[in-house]
């Protein structure tokens, strides 16, 4: 007697992955652990600068405080100068932002003052040691001049160029010109601390070196 085959196929089954749990509470993973990490260190470096002078930090100091290893350190900065200046420009980022008021004389005036305050405060007095750690260190002055002086001097020239777009300055002034005598008369007095650096000194500047910029009607407005 003959059997039938059978054609019939077997269904196969699938191999289902186990589904993945969840991460606890309070574990971090790749870059998110890294921001932790680093602003730990940034953290360090300013409190550290603030009671003790750039040459006299090291990297070891700054690790020990962060809670971090020296590698992690040298991970992302080649030495503690580069730190340093992350930590001062990451204050700064934080307590000295782009106003846009909609009147020139009101947006500089409001730079200037909080960039006063900054600088004179324990955090802002790094940027004295910064210039003079420029002096003997090429290198760093140019990075300074990248990291610090251009990304500001940029911010100053959107409020700048706001205000020409307005008709409120006049388009012929050089604006590289005027961020010199704005913020070179408060690096000079900071420096050299031989006369005040305050609310009103700051307003003073923007209203003595602008009077000289305005448009006639601006001027006019301004004195009201």
């Amino acid at each position: 007697m003959k059997t039938k085959a059978l054609n019939a196929k077997t269904p196969v089954r699938k191999k289902v992955a186990p589904a993945k749990s969840p991460p606890a509470k309070g574990v971090h993973r790749g870059r998110q652990r890294c921001h932790i990490a680093e602003a730990a260190i940034l953290k360090a470096a300013s409190e550290l600068l603030t009671k003790n002078s750039l040459r006299d930090i090291t990297a070891e100091a700054i690790a020990e405080r962060a809670g971090v290893s020296k590698a992690t350190i040298y991970k992302w900065w080649p030495n503690k100068n580069r730190v340093a200046l992350d930590a001062f420009l990451s204050q700064m980022e934080e307590q000295v932002p782009t106003p846009n008021t909609g009147s020139a004389l009101r947006d500089f005036s409001e730079q200037l003052v909080e960039s006063t305050r900054f600088y004179t405060s324990r955090y802002g007095r790094m940027l004295a040691q910064f210039l003079a750690e420029g002096q003997s260190d090429p290198d760093f002055l140019a990075l300074f001049r990248e990291r610090f002086q251009q990304p500001r001097r940029k911010a100053v020239r959107i409020m700048w160029d706001r205000a020409v777009d307005r008709g409120e300055i006049r388009k012929e002034v050089d604006v590289e010109l005027v961020i010199d005598l704005l913020f070179g008369a408060v690096v000079y007095r900071l420096m050299g601390n031989h006369n005040p650096l305050d609310d009103a000194t700051a307003k003073a500047m923007v209203e003595t070196i602008f009077h000289g910029v305005l448009m006639p009607k601006t001027k006019s407005k301004a004195r009201n």
